[in-house]
């Protein structure tokens, strides 16, 4: 039976303003970040939620929690649902990066995986944790709809792998998921759908 996922970036954090590589940092929401999970809590209640899952980072659980609340139910919390370890770039900006080193950052500009920041984790693997996250899920809700709330690029990565697309064109693909923004998936018998993406939860965004 088909499970239905709702994936969903996290709220703005305090590194959004700069453009940093959060990464496995555990960066604070700002109130603008706040004010997302709270909405995504409103629109989950009204959406027909039935689970909220989370990554372990603070951002992610935060932001899940609205939700979780609204719905009566405790988040499952997924280690594997954690955002990519960017290694040389955590924390760090583009500008800063290229600075130091501008050739690294064509390198990761023009394919994500050939040229991944020195000490990165390797995208295979994180495509690999993060779909088998996603499709345990989706076998211990079946018919269900569960809510996920995680991070930037690993969702990115995971939207790649389900679909079939090169694991090293996320960035092209997939410019961004917006802060708070819904895109659904419906997983079923190892299938994988993109009904939507990017959807905000508010009209005004």
């Amino acid at each position: 039976m088909a499970a239905r996922l709702l994936l969903v970036r996290h709220g703005e954090t305090e590194w959004h303003a700069e453009n940093r590589y959060a990464g496995v940092s555990d960066v604070a929401l700002t109130a603008k970040g706040v004010a997302q999970g709270e909405a995504l809590g409103a629109w989950a209640l009204r959406s027909g939620v039935d689970v909220v899952a989370c990554s372990p980072l603070s951002r992610a659980r935060l932001t899940a929690r609205p939700a979780a609340t609204a719905l009566g139910v405790a988040p499952e919390v997924v280690e594997d649902l954690r955002e990519v370890d960017f290694g040389w770039g955590e924390g760090r900006t583009v500008a800063e990066m290229a600075a130091e080193d501008p050739e690294a950052v064509r390198r990761f500009r023009e394919d994500a995986q050939s040229g991944a920041f020195p000490g990165s984790e390797p995208l295979a693997q994180a495509a690999a944790r993060s779909t088998r996250a996603l499709r345990e899920l989706a076998d211990r809700h079946p018919g269900r709809t569960v809510l996920v709330v995680a991070h930037n690029t690993l969702l990115r990565i995971a939207l790649c792998a389900l679909v079939g697309l090169p694991l090293g064109r996320y960035r092209r693909v997939f410019p961004r998921l917006d802060n708070g923004a819904v895109t659904e998936v419906v997983l079923s018998d190892g299938e994988a759908a993109l009904r939507s993406l990017n959807v905000p939860t508010t009209t005004g965004g």
